[in-house]
């Protein structure tokens, strides 16, 4: 099995414009989380929409490649990646014995550990997607609809349902969905052409699309919490938690 580890980053975002070239400690955010990436991975691109950013990455000589800038959403964004450095025959000789990890370009202390979490759930062949939780902690919101649960066999390791209400797993107990994916490169490229669902559309979650349209999802557990940046705010907690790390 290869696995390919491919961050999309775009510089423009409602809440946070810019928001890969941001630094902490002396580098950027994508910076961060491409070297985090590559503890884990022996092949990691950077996907992007603008030059700044693609410079950046250069910079520390890391791979990148300009992807279009009308992507609705980083899956896409990914198989263009993809396909980018990739040729057509390579794929159809290898496209089911590879996997494509989606790691969020705002992730800046993604642990390797919980990329392996992910390549693992790939030891099971009935995997076509998998994607992270976290049990939430007790002075976590759990009513939060910013943070996303996820409804899953705590025994199969297989997702059922994931949404912005309080839904528990088979064991009873809360568990956040971290925004990591990772997908069989055949699969990557059915999923990107399936239309939204009405799940999707009522809870903003792309995975339900995949869901409802008979996608086996399995999750891979971690306790490592991590900060994503999202908002100037989040920024500052970030510079504040590498400080005291």
């Amino acid at each position: 099995m290869k696995f390919i580890g491919i961050i999309p980053a775009r510089y423009a975002s409602t809440r946070f414009p810019g928001k890969p070239l941001a630094e902490i400690g002396g580098k950027t955010v994508i910076r961060r989380v491409y070297e985090q990436a590559n503890k884990a991975l022996d092949t990691i691109v950077v996907a992007t929409d603008d030059e700044r950013i693609y410079d950046d990455v250069e910079s520390f000589s890391g791979k990148v490649v300009m992807t279009r800038p009308d992507h609705k959403c980083g899956t896409d964004r990914c198989l263009e990646a993809y396909e980018a450095i990739t040729t057509p025959y390579w794929r159809e000789q290898n496209d089911t014995d590879t996997v494509i990890i989606n790691i969020q370009g705002d992730e800046p202390f993604i642990q390797p550990e919980q990329i392996e979490a992910l390549m693992k759930c790939f030891d099971n062949e009935q995997t076509q997607i998998a994607t992270l939780v976290r049990p939430f902690t007790p002075e976590e919101d759990i009513e939060n609809p910013n943070s996303p649960k996820v409804n899953w066999d705590t025994v199969t390791g297989e997702a059922k349902l994931f949404s912005r209400k309080a839904i528990k797993a088979s064991d009873g107990k809360y568990y956040h969905h971290i925004g990591i994916y990772a997908y069989r490169a055949d699969v990557l490229a059915q999923i990107t052409k399936l239309p939204q669902s009405p799940l999707e559309i009522k809870e903003r979650l792309e995975q339900l699309r995949w869901l409802e349209n008979g996608y086996r999802i399995f999750v891979g557990l971690t306790d490592t919490q991590t900060i994503g940046i999202d908002t100037p705010e989040d920024l500052e907690k970030a510079i504040e938690w590498y400080k005291h790390s």
